[in-house]
């Protein structure tokens, strides 16, 4: 889930959308499309036989990320199908409305399923709902994938996430941890998640949706909307000011989770066992 519950404002109609879809690959080429086929190609993300499930929450992020699907599906170069998938945790009418006739815009053929994640947390995790949110609600989407017969999971996770969360897991998780482009679900075999928009940052995106005249949706969060992310909110207002004496501190945190230097480390964690400094130094030491 998209902790970030501002919406994207837009004032202007919506674009026609041979022109929305027009622009992905020749106004914001560089910047969107460019970046989202490079992730692919260096993690290796889709392949040859895959069938990706496409999950669109109805925020600006998401109905990118389908778009950009579609774009590389109409000019693949090797065979691969494509499932939009949508979960409706409990919306109110006007955020379901929402979602159904921006998918009908967009030509987004996407299936939409119900559950009660908010209904339950309303129950049980009321004041801190985001974390077990994301968790139930991720359960759900791969439960639909693998029922589709999907063996991969593409979330809209961008730029800006991967270094938000970063700083979130050293600052508040004591930890040196990021969003990975791929990962294999917990719980459920033979299926993967993927991020294929971790090169596109935020910034784009919402000029994107501006361009386009789409009405995104927030998060939709019935639960506590307005309680909800204060730290990732917390940590985009520091990575603005440490901006205004490094504008290039961004790409320098991004960077830094593909630099790991494990000779300069205080210990890692792999596969839920810690190995401490004198370990690792005498292993070192050892294998000279």
């Amino acid at each position: 889930m998209n902790l970030a519950c501002e919406a994207i404002l837009v004032n202007t109609p919506a674009l026609p959308l041979n022109e929305i879809e027009r622009s992905l690959t020749k106004t914001y080429r560089k910047d969107i499309y460019t970046p989202f086929v490079k992730a692919i190609n260096d993690f290796e993300l889709v392949e040859a036989g895959d069938h990706v499930a496409v999950a669109v929450s109805g925020g600006k992020d998401s109905l990118l990320l389908a778009k950009l699907f579609q774009a590389i599906k109409r000019h693949n170069k090797f065979p691969f199908e494509v499932s939009f998938i949508a979960m409706d945790p409990g919306f109110l009418e006007i955020n379901r409305t929402l979602l159904e006739n921006n998918c009908r815009y967009l030509d987004i053929p996407v299936h939409i399923f119900n559950t009660d994640v908010f209904h339950v947390l309303n129950k049980i995790a009321k004041k801190q709902p985001c974390y077990l949110c994301a968790r139930m609600r991720r359960g759900h989407l791969y439960q639909t994938a693998k029922a589709l017969g999907c063996n991969k999971l593409a979330l809209g996770h961008h730029f800006n996430d991967v270094i938000e969360t970063t700083l979130l897991n050293v600052f508040y998780g004591s930890q040196f941890m990021t969003m990975v482009p791929k990962i294999e679900a917990e719980n459920y075999e033979n299926i993967e998640l993927i991020r294929p928009m971790m090169y596109i940052k935020e910034k784009d995106i919402i000029r994107w949706i501006r361009h386009s005249g789409i009405q995104a949706m927030s998060c939709g969060c019935t639960v506590a909307a307005e309680q909800t992310s204060s730290k990732r909110k917390e940590i985009k207002a520091l990575i603005q000011q440490l901006k205004q004496t490094n504008p290039d501190i961004e790409q320098s945190i991004f960077n830094a989770a593909a630099n790991v230097n494990l000779d300069a480390v205080l210990g890692v964690q792999t596969n839920a066992q810690h190995t401490h400094f004198n370990t690792l130094y005498k292993e070192r030491r050892k294998n000279k």
